[in-house]
């Protein structure tokens, strides 16, 4: 099946069983969850995949005593590109040599912008079967992804060493990787072994670090949809998994007001374990799910769009601000809203069947040629029996559930002004999207994956246009 990202939250039978579940306690509701904060130990102990973790000042040396510890008596293999051996590869190379390290010749892609395409898993899986070194990825998030993958499919486990803090999957499970023009989450397990030396990150360039910050910010708005997911009885929240991810996000928010206090090293280091503790949670959880709700499929629609109509490339840091503004912007929409007096008989009759919604999320993403992601859509569409009892499960519990938004979310200005501290775009138009559009691509993305968000909760409740109309027009966020 061809999508954005394969993903396993959608099952409709789930809320079949939430509903037998309060027929038989009345007065059930989903288990309560606390933030917590769990450290990089902690973490380590509650996943399975990794088993190492290194993060310090100047310790790239320790790389050989790293996989010697973690793969003993194993020849090794290091994957770059140019810009990542430069950056570090040769320095792990000779630290390797150094402790006697058998080693294969580097393989090093040529290209200096590099993308996560399958061709490139395809030239290390071959790379892969010819030997039976131990690879070790030096890079940031498409090394790591490529290596990740391919290391998977030959049955290999393998060793990161991190360059730059621009996103969280370095110790996630699954790779993000492109493949018939469309960007797929692959499960395949995280490295064994993760090392990061805060003097390498420090010399990546700022905006891959402005990334990072993105990715974290994103856990505010991911969280908010795996709450309502949750109490909808869409997708459980699995406490472990909340607690890692939701405690690198509050940290993130700490450190955007104290960055210009602290020593640069301390405030890399945090932003690295902040990253590192999400990829531990999508580790634990098997999907990325912690880390990713509806700001991650506006970035990554926009990605898309922008690859098919072979427009100018801006990084996904960028285009994931945007998103989280957009999507913070309107939950504050839905938390005012009075869903306790939903009009149930009404959503439902106004409900497409099953035909008819497949021709809307047609309609709605056909415009850049993505019907590839019609069985996403299809996946994710229930009944309206089913949609009745959703939505009364919604309006029963919907204070508790707007208790729980309220104290997740931060408010819309807040958060643009966090971001323009850390030197993220705050406006659509600062990465080539117009107001009209924006608008637009609340109404396509909802169609291109099956997991649940608050977008499915604005369509579903028929909500969407009126929350919309909030934030775009005269007087509005954004004026159209």
């Amino acid at each position: 099946m061809e999508n954005i990202e394969i993903s396993i939250e959608f099952n409709p039978e789930i809320i079949q069983r939430i509903y037998s579940i309060i027929k038989e306690d009345p007065d059930y509701k989903p288990k309560p969850y606390r933030r917590g904060m769990l450290r990089i130990e902690q973490a380590l102990e509650a996943t399975s995949d990794t088993r190492a973790l290194r993060l310090g000042d100047g310790i790239l040396e320790e790389v050989a005593d790293l996989f010697t510890k973690q793969f003993p008596r194993r020849k090794a293999i290091i994957v770059a590109d140019t810009n990542t051996y430069a950056a570090a590869g040769k320095r792990v190379e000779e630290a390797l040599h150094k402790a006697n390290i058998e080693q294969e010749s580097p393989f090093i892609f040529e290209s200096s912008t590099l993308h996560a395409e399958y061709s490139c898993v395809t030239e290390l899986v071959e790379c892969f079967k010819k030997c039976e070194a131990i690879p070790i990825a030096v890079g940031s998030g498409t090394i790591n992804d490529l290596t990740k993958l391919a290391s998977h499919l030959v049955g290999k486990r393998y060793m990161c060493v991190a360059t730059a803090a621009s996103m969280d999957g370095y110790t996630a499970y699954g790779a993000s990787i492109r493949a018939n023009d469309i960007k797929q989450l692959f499960p395949c397990v995280a490295p064994q072994a993760v090392l990061v030396d805060t003097d390498v990150i420090l010399q990546s360039p700022t905006k891959m670090t402005t990334s990072g910050y993105a990715d974290l910010l994103a856990k505010m708005t991911a969280g908010a949809d795996w709450i309502i997911a949750d109490w909808l009885g869409v997708e459980p929240i699995d406490e472990k998994a909340w607690k890692i991810t939701q405690s690198g996000f509050h940290e993130a928010l700490l450190l955007t007001e104290k960055a210009s206090v602290q020593d640069e090293h301390t405030t890399i280091a945090k932003l690295m374990e902040g990253l590192m503790l999400g990829g531990f949670a999508m580790q634990l959880v098997k999907t990325n799910r912690p880390a990713s709700g509806a700001e991650h499929l506006l970035s990554n629609f926009w990605e898309l769009e922008r690859r098919i109509k072979k427009t100018k490339a801006v990084s996904h840091g960028d285009l994931l601000s945007i998103g989280i503004l957009a999507i913070t912007a309107f939950y504050e929409w839905v938390v005012n809203a009075s869903l306790e007096d939903l009009d149930i008989q009404k959503c439902c009759a106004n409900w497409p069947d099953a035909e008819e919604y497949e021709r809307q999320a047609k309609e709605a993403i056909s415009e850049i040629g993505l019907n590839v992601c019609i069985q996403e859509a299809k996946a994710k569409y229930i009944s309206r029996e089913q949609l009745g009892i959703q939505l009364q499960q919604l309006k029963e519990y919907w204070p508790e559930i707007r208790e729980r938004l309220s104290q997740q979310l931060i408010p819309y200005r807040e958060m643009k002004a966090k971001m323009k501290q850390i030197g993220l775009p705050t406006n659509p138009e600062e990465v080539g999207i117009s107001r009209t559009h924006l608008r637009q691509t609340f109404l396509c993305t909802q169609y291109m994956n099956r997991r649940f968000t608050v977008l499915d909760l604005a369509l579903r409740t028929g909500y969407m246009n009126t929350w919309l109309n909030g934030l775009f027009g005269k007087g509005k966020i954004w004026e159209i």
